[in-house]
């Protein structure tokens, strides 16, 4: 069952599940962010990785090399044509043990051949979440910090699980800056 604005703000309110909390929509000249309807636009931090192949490494998500990535910190990012960056949500997450969090991107970052990628937030799980932002046009693309980039959607089991990411110490637990893969 896809749970409702008046589920994710009880949850937000009294139990820090979205830190800091927009309770609504805000979009005065800016890509909008905050509550909806069904769930939760979340907005992109300054802090970007930008992908780069300067050094020709080979991208091993067993052997991840930091060189692949050129590091920013700026109100806009600019993805070079089919490239990707990475980035974290402004917002700090906690999620509760019966519910499961899928992410989906937002329409006017589609619409410019902006993809966002993002796992699932799993049950127990609580960071700031790692964003993937690529860039499948031909041109230079930009990302706006402090601004929406995408929209989680939050799910209610049918009774809370037995094994919670909590439980098997996952490796991407309380992550808080934008986080290379890990093993």
């Amino acid at each position: 069952m896809i749970l409702s604005d008046v589920w994710i703000r009880e949850n937000a309110k009294k139990h820090g599940m979205i830190e800091p909390f927009e309770e609504c929509q805000k979009r005065d000249g800016i890509i909008s962010y905050g509550l909806s309807s069904y769930g939760y636009d979340a907005r992109c931090s300054p802090e970007f990785k930008i992908f780069t192949n300067v050094n020709n490494a080979i991208v091993d998500p067993k052997d991840f090399s930091p060189t692949s990535f050129v590091d920013r910190e700026t109100d806009v990012c600019v993805i070079p044509p089919n490239s990707f960056a990475l980035a974290r949500t402004v917002e700090y997450f906690r999620i509760p043990r019966d519910v499961l969090v899928i992410c989906l991107g937002k329409s006017t970052y589609a619409r410019c051949g902006i993809i966002v990628n993002v796992t699932p937030l799993e049950p127990e799980w609580e960071g700031h979440v790692t964003l993937e932002f690529s860039n499948t046009t031909p041109l230079p693309a930009k990302i706006y910090a402090n601004e929406g980039v995408c929209q989680f959607l939050f799910f209610k089991g049918d009774q809370p699980c037995e094994v919670s990411y909590r439980d098997r110490a996952g490796k991407y637990m309380k992550q808080t800056g934008v986080t290379l893969p890990k093993i």
